[in-house]
């Protein structure tokens, strides 16, 4: 069982950004992180918590064209994954989305990965084919100063997404019950978390 919010997390300032919780991240996805639905009590917790407190959500999503440096096909480390207009690109409908979440779409030119959230442009489904101010401009924006970080995968975009949050001047938790790692090679996941620890990141 997880551990409870802390009550002191839910403040005027804090968000939730949930990294990437998309189904071809979770089973039966194209690059499906290990028990990556285990994570989804936890994740939708925290969502429902800060919704009800007026507190704002991000949701951050790979959201890739056809041909990503990423891909095998052109080098990259991944299968095809996150590819824009295909299901695998949504977030798991078992994630509770609210009204009023917003989204923050990432590593959509064709010659450059992008594994933060921080790289990530604001997406309004209003004007689909516009994007908006980065995720760090609209934070500031909101007068958010601390974030608390859940999602997949936690060596790779939960990692890149909280370090660009600290370099950024964010106070930053990582909420442990709700990532899970690839760990391609045995404990990467652990040792991503000690460097969030070492860089200032609480892991919580």
């Amino acid at each position: 069982m997880s551990s409870p919010i802390p009550p002191n997390a839910v403040a005027l300032g804090h968000a939730v950004v949930v990294v990437d919780v998309q189904r071809d991240f979770c089973p039966g996805g194209s690059l499906a992180v290990p028990d990556g639905d285990r994570i989804f009590p936890t994740v939708n917790r925290w969502v429902r918590t800060f919704q009800a407190a007026g507190l704002p959500v991000v949701f951050t999503q790979d959201h890739h064209p056809p041909r990503h440096i990423s891909f095998h096909e052109r080098g990259g480390p991944w299968p095809p994954h996150c590819v824009q207009g295909t299901s695998g690109a949504a977030i798991h409908p078992a994630i509770w989305v609210p009204v009023g979440a917003v989204r923050f779409y990432k590593g959509e030119d064709p010659d450059r990965d992008a594994y933060s959230g921080f790289e990530g442009r604001l997406y309004d489904p209003r004007e689909p084919d516009r994007r908006g101010p980065d995720l760090a401009s609209w934070l500031r924006e909101a007068g958010i100063h601390h974030l608390y970080v859940l999602g997949l995968a936690t060596d790779y975009c939960v990692r890149a997404t909280a370090l660009d949050a600290i370099r950024a001047g964010f106070a930053v938790s990582v909420v442990e019950a709700g990532v899970r790692g690839v760990d391609r090679n045995p404990g990467d996941s652990e040792r991503a978390l000690a460097e969030l620890a070492a860089a200032g990141v609480e892991r919580l």
